[in-house]
């Protein structure tokens, strides 16, 4: 029996996944989280096989709380989530130990096959993904500024492009407005952009966010 915890600070998208994984013999959900936060509680917990781990939540956010589980557990298997299936979304999940990653424009079969291919050790990414990151792919054939980031000014990055303030970020990440400022100076000074607009923009363009 795998053993799932479901992190997605969206009910019916919980909900879904849940009816979904029930019903299918050999898997249960043990748990659910609604934040960064409380998926790293309730992994901490739970213990379970596989965490279904959405990377946009509110709080710490999936990254952050993938980070922590693994530091805490190096061997936890965490399958990550997102409504965005560009390779840099999935490389930096990659980076910071997700065995797998899946876009939520998926279908529900992949949900089931990725998690029997993480719950076995087994790195899980689809076949058009696997290309685009592999050397010589898409993704580096054109290699975009944001890979110039490091994971939290990445983060950070996203969250500015999407609109919020850096009060909120600071609210969110629980860290400081002015880290986030520094966060945010680093941030322009690296993808040479001179306001919030432009990071948006940038964003758009790389497929981070959508317009």
């Amino acid at each position: 029996m795998i053993r799932v915890l479901l992190a997605d600070d969206h009910a019916v998208v919980r909900t879904g996944f849940r009816l979904l994984l029930q019903a299918q013999p050999g898997t249960t959900v043990v748990g659910e989280a609604d934040s960064g936060e409380s998926a790293y509680r309730r992994f901490l917990e739970l213990s379970p096989d596989v965490v279904v781990m959405d990377l946009a939540m509110p709080g710490m956010g999936g990254l952050e709380a993938l980070r922590r589980i693994r530091a805490h557990h190096p061997g936890a298997r965490v399958l990550a989530l997102s409504a965005h299936d560009d390779p840099l979304h999935a490389q930096r999940a990659l980076n910071e130990g997700a065995c797998g990653f899946l876009s939520k424009r998926s279908a529900p079969e992949a949900l089931l096959q990725a998690i029997t291919t993480v719950a076995a050790g087994r790195r899980y990414l689809d076949a058009d993904l696997e290309r685009k990151l592999a050397p010589g792919g898409a993704a580096d054939q054109a290699r975009s500024p944001v890979e110039r980031l490091s994971e939290r000014e990445f983060e950070v990055f996203v969250r500015l492009a999407r609109g919020h303030t850096v009060q909120k970020i600071a609210e969110d990440l629980k860290l400081s407005a002015s880290t986030i400022g520094t966060h945010l100076y680093n941030i322009k000074q690296k993808l040479n952009v001179a306001n919030q607009s432009e990071l948006t923009l940038l964003a758009i363009r790389h497929g981070l966010i959508e317009a």
